[in-house]
């Protein structure tokens, strides 16, 4: 598991697995939030085995999966909303980390300057320069 910090509450990650959950739990995360579609993975890595081990973890774990043609306002705002709330440290995990922080700093957009939320994803790895042109038309909007 390769969590990389987006803000001092929201992580992203690669796809995590099952044995993960403890680590989590002992980094202090309370949630776990999967973008990834099932259809993406085995069924050793489904949101249902995911989901088992990281409640049984102590932590809260949610499902929103992601594609680039569900990356829909609702699913914006459900994402921030399922983050905004949790309490504290909230890892979000796809394949790669990308589709995580792309929501995230989709949410984001018209609360934070668009040169500070691409800059906070580089910082965590992630180049989102294409995205600058639909952050700055959602800070418009």
């Amino acid at each position: 598991m390769n969590a990389r910090q987006i803000t001092d509450t929201y992580h992203v990650s690669p796809q995590i697995e099952p044995g993960d959950a403890a680590i989590l739990a002992d980094q202090g995360f309370v949630r776990v939030i999967c973008n990834r579609p099932d259809s993406e993975v085995p069924p050793a890595l489904s949101a249902a085995s995911v989901g088992e081990a990281v409640r049984a973890a102590g932590l809260e774990f949610e499902v929103l999966e992601l594609t680039h043609q569900t990356m829909t306002p609702e699913n914006v705002a459900r994402q921030k909303q399922l983050a905004d709330v949790a309490g504290g440290k909230v890892l979000a995990y796809c394949a790669s980390g990308t589709r995580c922080s792309v929501i995230w700093a989709l949410g984001q957009a018209g609360k934070m300057p668009t040169d500070d939320i691409l800059a906070q994803c580089q910082k965590a790895g992630y180049s989102l320069d294409a995205l600058r042109p639909t952050l700055d038309a959602l800070s418009k909007a």
